[in-house]
């Protein structure tokens, strides 16, 4: 039976899923158990499961990373939150260093699958520190995926799908629509599956590529221009490590225009990869250059400022405009 649910709830019944069907399912963070969370996330599951399942750890990012890494060496499954995607600088080392190359390292002997979960971007006005948007820089190290959910129906498939991988996982939650809309979600235990694109909408004049909260704003945009008789194919990419290009660039060879949307910083993005990999695999069927839409090269502003920052719907469609009047 189908329940509506928002993505903060998605995230919550996927978890308890998980914990209910697999025993070595382990969630670890700050305030998760008796809180339930910052964000709730993890509301009630510690009542259900017990504290030696559901264990509040101290404010401490490197120990919940080292002792996230040691448990999943040795049999378990775990899932840490880290509360604010600006917390998880802390334990890049061990990201780096231990957990994305376990497997390299033991000669598949171990492996790491664990899981580490943490809100990100900006939206909900944050103080700073709490509303980074930097993924791409998780996705440029090897042996670690890279995965942002846009809806609840993705929040719940993907978070199944990350927690049964047998190898690191970062799972990177759009706060800023955690419960902006709810939608009919079946609480089947179904995955959804990594390292793939998901085609949002059909179209046949522009591909329109993004992810994470920003999808909404895409979305917004692809409707509005079809009043105008423009016909937006939307892409989200969901991984964005590693990345689907084959369904990106299928969508770029029927549309022949793309715009890529993130409220990322523009330097360096996943964005810069996407336009790169088309540029040197599909240049022939292009029509007019790539074009991003994106945050900008400074810090995230305090959120007198934010919405000058966060790409808007009239951006995009300013942007499109612009490709398709390209020549």
């Amino acid at each position: 039976m189908s329940n509506e649910a928002t993505l903060l709830d998605a995230v919550n019944m996927a978890l308890a899923y998980e914990m209910q069907h697999d025993e070595n399912v382990v969630l670890l963070g700050e305030d998760i158990g008796a809180n339930g969370g910052v964000f709730r996330a993890t509301a009630g599951l510690q009542e259900t499961y017990g504290h030696t399942r559901v264990i509040d750890t101290p404010l401490a990012e490197t120990l919940i990373a080292g002792v996230t890494i040691g448990m999943a060496t040795q049999g378990l499954k775990p899932v840490a939150e880290i509360q604010f995607m600006g917390f998880i600088y802390a334990i890049f080392e061990q990201l780096v260093s231990q957990a994305a190359r376990m497997r390299n390292r033991t000669r598949g002997r171990l492996t790491c699958p664990l899981v580490i979960r943490a809100p990100f971007g900006g939206g909900i006005h944050a103080p700073e520190h709490h509303s980074e948007s930097t993924e791409a820089m998780l996705a440029h190290i090897p042996g670690i995926r890279v995965v942002i959910p846009s809806s609840p129906k993705r929040a719940y498939g993907l978070l199944l799908a990350a927690m049964r991988d047998p190898d690191p996982v970062v799972f990177l939650e759009p706060k800023r629509i955690y419960r902006a809309v709810k939608h009919p979600l079946d609480n089947n235990g179904e995955a959804l599956p990594l390292d793939t694109c998901f085609t949002l909408r059909e179209g046949r004049d522009i591909t329109l590529v993004s992810w994470g909260a920003s999808i909404s704003e895409t979305l917004q945009a692809a409707e509005q221009l079809s009043t105008e008789g423009i016909e937006a194919e939307v892409i989200d990419v969901a991984t964005i490590k590693p990345l689907d290009m084959d369904t990106i660039k299928a969508s770029v060879g029927k549309t022949g225009r793309c715009v890529i949307v993130h409220e990322a910083a523009r330097s360096f993005g996943a964005g810069a990869e996407i336009s790169a990999n088309l540029a040197e695999c599909s240049l022939l069927d292009l029509k007019a250059p790539v074009v991003r839409v994106t945050g900008y090269d400074t810090i995230m502003p305090l959120f007198q400022n934010e919405h000058y920052y966060l790409p808007q719907t009239e951006d995009i469609i300013r942007s499109v405009q612009h490709v398709m009047n390209f020549g």
